[in-house]
């Protein structure tokens, strides 16, 4: 992907709960490692122009009420994130390229103006060199976001998918469009949200519902279920973290011993967790429900005496309604956001197989593979996209972390 005129490798951490772009210089990837953070300079560009206060594309920005205006007339923006870290700066508008894939073959690659918003302070961890990142590529629902402007311009289908492989090191495939998969399940998106809530409705430990009321998980101004994959661990309310503890609780008390890290729940064991740790289900509304292994909700860290540490990477927001579900259960899943159809659908599935990808205009699919699309060169860290008809596809390298520190 390039950004301008001038290209500029664009490496980007992807985030659905973002409805904007936002670069420092352009976005990248690999955003984990130690960056050297460079401010973007709309003169090396001669595609790029200012977005002035009167322009309609400045009135997108106000939607989500981060919009401002400057003295001199130029459209700007302050965002805060859910950290507590910040950004502000101004909107410009440039022309995006996609290097295209059809089959095994790279072709030219089609172009777009696109508003991204070009940061001039960040605060909090974005300032941090090891938690920092070069920028952010939206894909909320509101007018903004990558997803948005690239499909109202008729580039790419009303639709994403990603599949974040879990295992040795992360990697997966983020695909502009909807991967086909046999066993997928769907359930409703929440109507006029700027995330991607859905009505998460029960959750089972060991096929035991919990007692929990459905009304903690509803969409409301301080409560809801949400689906982010810009989110690492997975939260739950604050009402249903001790009832799915304590069925955890239950159900292991014989085979592993609990201890307390920093406040977090965790476990010794000589065991597999597979053996001695339930499935939990969580249902929503539709019927569809999500089934996790104990690889999906526990967190492996380090040994004591000869015996495994596993924690529980299922977290408690405190004082909040929200539960979030992020990266720890989305992993080793297809995961299709459907915004046409207003829906998000899941299945199981191994991230570093091809997957069958819909060509909408066609009614065709066709293999993306992304070992094949890689090809072990120089380069692997670079995008690659698969573009056939209005299909897009974006091999990422996307960074996932299993250990945290609880110990």
């Amino acid at each position: 992907m390039s950004c301008g005129l001038v290209a500029i490798p664009v490496p980007a951490a992807r985030n659905p709960a973002v409805s904007r772009i936002r670069a420092v210089i352009v976005l990248n990837i690999l955003g984990f490692h130690q960056i050297q953070l460079e401010f973007f300079d709309p003169s090396s560009s001669s595609t790029a122009s200012l977005i002035s206060c009167s322009d309609r594309r400045c009135d997108l920005g106000a939607q989500s009420s981060d919009s401002v205006c400057s003295v001199q007339n130029q459209c700007g923006y302050t965002f805060q994130y859910g950290d507590g870290s910040g950004t502000s700066g101004y909107y410009l508008s440039d022309t995006i390229s996609l290097d295209t894939v059809v089959g095994n073959s790279l072709i030219s690659n089609p172009s777009a103006p696109i508003v991204f918003g070009c940061s001039t302070s960040q605060t909090g961890d974005l300032t941090k060199p090891d938690r920092a990142v070069d920028g952010i590529f939206g894909f909320g629902q509101q007018s903004l976001s990558v997803i948005s402007q690239l499909s109202s311009q008729g580039i790419v289908p009303k639709a994403f998918s990603h599949c974040l492989k879990g295992e040795n090191g992360g990697g997966g495939i983020l695909v502009l469009g909807q991967i086909v998969e046999p066993n997928l399940v769907y359930t409703s998106l929440v109507p006029s949200q700027s995330h991607y809530n859905v009505n998460l409705q029960s959750i089972a430990v060991n096929g035991q519902m919990l007692p929990i009321d459905s009304s903690v998980f509803a969409t409301s101004d301080n409560s809801g279920t949400i689906f982010d994959s810009g989110t690492t661990l997975a939260y739950l309310a604050e009402a249903a973290y001790d009832p799915f503890i304590n069925a955890i609780q239950q159900t292991v008390s014989q085979s592993a011993r609990p201890l307390l890290s920093k406040g977090n729940q965790c476990y010794l064991t000589t065991t597999s967790v597979s053996e001695i740790f339930p499935p939990v289900s969580l249902n929503f509304a539709g019927g569809a429900s999500m089934i996790l292994q104990p690889q999906d909700y526990l967190l492996q860290q380090n040994s004591i005496g000869g015996a495994a540490v596993w924690c529980i990477g299922i977290q408690k927001i405190q004082g909040q309604g929200f539960t979030i579900l992020g990266d720890l259960v989305l992993k080793d899943k297809i995961v299709v956001y459907d915004l046409a159809g207003q829906r998000i659908g899941w299945a199981n599935y191994d991230c570093s197989l091809s997957v069958n990808v819909s060509l909408n205009n066609t009614g065709k699919t066709e293999f993306v593979n992304a070992g094949q699309l890689d090809n072990n060169n120089s380069d692997r860290y670079e995008p690659y996209k698969l573009m056939s008809s209005t299909i897009i596809t974006f091999l990422l390298h996307i960074a996932f972390f299993g250990v945290f520190p609880f110990l």
